[in-house]
């Protein structure tokens, strides 16, 4: 069973910088990608950085090259650096896995870590 446990979240100044970590356990073989989504209150649950095997990445429009997600060779830690942090990027944000087979329960989420950034 995957289970993710996200860390590094907390309070910043604008134009500061943060790296989350999502530490991963579990049988990750049916796992497609490894991502970072975050939701603010509201507001929609969004995509803000996805990476594979091969390392490939796809990032939400919003992060405009401020974010860059990273992980270990077997994707079981894996970071967000965040830098230029803006007021608007205040969110929870959230680890999660994809399986290339679907499951009845969705994918795997973790808890969520608060990342605040005052102007």
């Amino acid at each position: 069973q995957v289970q993710l446990v996200e860390s590094g979240g907390g309070l910043v100044q604008a134009g500061g910088s943060l790296r989350l970590t999502c530490n991963v356990s579990g049988n990750t073989r049916n796992i497609r990608t490894w991502g970072w989504y975050r939701q603010a209150p509201g507001k929609l649950r969004e995509l803000v950085a996805t990476i594979d095997r091969s390392s490939d990445t796809v990032y939400g429009d919003f992060v405009k090259g401020r974010f860059t997600i990273s992980g270990d060779s077997a994707l079981a830690t894996v970071y967000l650096h965040m830098n230029d942090l803006k007021p608007e990027d205040t969110a929870v944000y959230y680890c999660s896995l994809r399986p290339w087979i679907r499951r009845p329960s969705g994918d795997f989420w973790g808890q969520g870590t608060q990342v605040t950034v005052s102007s």
